[in-house]
């Protein structure tokens, strides 16, 4: 095994062994937010998908928790797309245009 592939898991000597932050990936958008709802690869289930953000990991994190809040519902931020559970395209690109974006609705 290699050091690289190996991990202390616990040591005396040095204490407490915190973990590396991961490191922060900056998207680039091209300036317009594009919302659409998607069903491949989740059984059916639909979920809103937002791409074209021009932020960081830690905003891109920020702005997903508070669309979440606003649609009362889960989702996850993956390779600088946000995804929302459920249908909520509308409600979404209110709360994007309110948040100074230019947003477009894509897909049919």
């Amino acid at each position: 095994m290699n050091k690289k592939d190996s991990r202390l898991v616990y040591s005396t000597e040095t204490g407490r062994i915190k973990e590396t932050d991961a490191p922060t990936h900056h998207y680039d958008g091209d300036g317009i937010v594009r919302i659409r709802r998607e069903t491949s690869g989740r059984k059916g289930k639909g979920v809103t998908t937002i791409t074209g953000f021009d932020l960081d990991t830690a905003a891109l994190k920020t702005l997903a928790k508070q669309l979440k809040q606003k649609c009362s519902t889960g989702g996850t931020v993956k390779d600088g797309v946000i995804e929302i559970q459920g249908d909520h395209r509308d409600k979404l690109k209110i709360e994007l245009e309110k948040l100074g974006h230019t947003v477009k609705l894509a897909g049919g």
